[in-house]
């Protein structure tokens, strides 16, 4: 009865996972929620505000399909300020959220025979926009000891005539991974003798912790095929908003455009209307966010490497650690896979965690520290319970 391209998505697992910590909390029990993907701060006051503003002055009507001129205007104010990029409003679009944007230039350039290069981990949305596509995910391994950079000659291997496009995720969901700018290079020249468009999904940027982030289109001297994704949900804690922005190609930028009228009208004229005060207004909430996710990642990796078994590398960004527990995997009979880890914390500890096999990495789970420093430290304890009983 459905079509096959539905048979070709899976269920997002994080959002599965989020689901069900909802269920328990209904249910009247404590629990500590470590798989959500957003961060644990309320919206900035300023953009607030500007919603509520919005909202009195009668922006409440449609919107250009591709986004108010006055946020594509900020657009490319942030990202000549922010990532020193510098483009024309013809080369913004405003979509949905950074994953409606994904999935625009995954219609507007992929299609069957082509084959799409995905770095593992990867976020679980990408095989499914490639796939739903006609296309084809093909995945490169990548190095676990030098943030999950990718295994270049994996990448070379893997190149072939019908390779479209290479997805680089950098600072990365699962693994908050952060590339070097040498690694990115390399990506980017390979890319350029493949002749495939690189999409540099950028949604966390701002959420680096050891050095400065640099824009992919920034480091490499031909960077015409490649796409920039940002979005306002990580940065300014604005999830429920929805609204993301694709910078690149002015065509492909009008090819998502005419695909996104069709499919969504317009962004909602309200967020579109925060996003611009998040964009150009006052930044400084952004900084306490950052070092309050820099405190608690150093604290959850260095519980996590204390732990028996356990490796945890330290990640550059985003807010997530990814920490390896393959020792454990097959040791005990209760646990074979990251599945039946994440089960286990979830109905004997109430611990909310995501399995890395939804990530295509079946040794690890992901944990968000987008969570309290109480329930941190509960989580660190909880986990630390578990490994001695399966021991």
């Amino acid at each position: 009865m459905l079509t096959e391209r539905i048979g070709r998505i899976t269920p997002s697992a994080t959002l599965a996972m989020t689901a069900k910590a909802a269920e328990l909390r209904a249910a009247g029990k404590p629990v500590i929620n470590l798989s959500v993907g957003e961060p644990d701060f309320p919206t900035p006051k300023n953009i607030r505000l500007a919603g509520q503003r919005a909202i009195e002055e009668g922006h409440t009507r449609y919107t250009p399909g591709g986004g108010t001129m006055e946020l594509k205007k900020a657009v490319v104010e942030k990202l000549s300020r922010d990532n020193n990029l510098h483009y024309d409003t013809s080369q913004i679009l405003i979509s949905c959220g950074g994953k409606h944007s994904l999935y625009n230039a995954c219609q507007a350039l992929f299609q069957t025979g082509d084959e799409v290069i995905i770095f593992s981990p990867y976020w679980v949305s990408f095989p499914d926009f490639v796939s739903v596509t006609g296309a084809k995910p093909v995945f490169v391994n990548t190095n676990p000891l030098h943030q999950f950079e990718p295994v270049l000659d994996d990448l070379k291997a893997k190149i072939t005539p019908r390779t479209k496009g290479i997805i680089i995720n950098s600072p990365s969901n699962p693994t908050g991974g952060v590339w070097s700018d040498e690694a990115v290079l390399k990506v980017l020249e390979i890319a350029q003798d493949a002749n495939a468009w690189i999409f540099s999904d950028e949604c966390y940027e701002q959420l680096t912790y050891d050095r400065p982030y640099i824009s992919t289109a920034v480091l490499g001297e031909n960077t015409e095929k490649v796409l920039t994704f940002q979005s306002c949900s990580k940065t300014y804690a604005m999830t429920g908003w929805r609204i993301g922005y694709t910078a690149g190609d002015e065509k492909v930028i009008q090819a998502m455009g005419k695909l996104q009228g069709q499919s969504t009208s317009c962004p909602c004229s309200i967020a579109q209307v925060a996003a611009t005060e998040a964009l150009i207004g006052d930044q400084s909430e952004v900084a306490i966010m950052r070092n309050v996710f820099k405190k608690r990642r150093d604290y959850i990796v260095n519980r996590l490497n204390k732990m028996n078994g356990v490796h945890c590398d330290n990640p550059g960004g985003a807010f997530y650690v990814f920490p390896d527990f393959s020792t454990l995997m097959g040791s005990n009979k209760k646990i074979q896979s990251s599945n039946d880890l994440s089960m286990y914390l979830l109905e004997q500890k109430a611990v909310v965690t995501v399995a890395g096999k939804a990530f295509g990495s079946d040794g690890n789970v992901r944990f968000s520290y987008a969570a309290s420093d109480e329930d941190l430290s509960r989580a660190m304890d909880l986990l630390e319970e578990t490994l001695t009983e399966l021991e």
